[in-house]
């Protein structure tokens, strides 16, 4: 019984960290294409190139693409990608 209950009860915690999973990953592409859209209507950004490179001068090239991942909302890859085109 006790082992039962402790299954159901990870078989729970699973579920929601797939669904907290799931729902990052929309968030983060629909905050992708939020910011292409804006590009293309010319709506301005938000300016953190400076402060990215200033970062990425003092080795600190990891808060960077943290930085980048907050504010544009990318995925790990293109926050990476973005950091190293500046």
């Amino acid at each position: 019984m006790k082992y039962a209950i402790i299954g159901v009860v990870l078989i729970g915690v699973l579920t929601i960290l797939s669904s907290i999973h799931t729902l990052q990953d929309n968030v983060s592409h629909m905050n992708s294409i939020l910011n292409k859209i804006a590009k293309q209507v010319g709506v301005p950004g938000l300016d953190i190139d400076s402060e990215l490179r200033a970062l990425v001068a003092e080795g600190k090239k990891v808060q960077a693409v943290k930085k980048v991942r907050m504010v544009l909302g990318l995925s790990l890859l293109e926050a990476k990608e973005y950091v190293d085109s500046l």
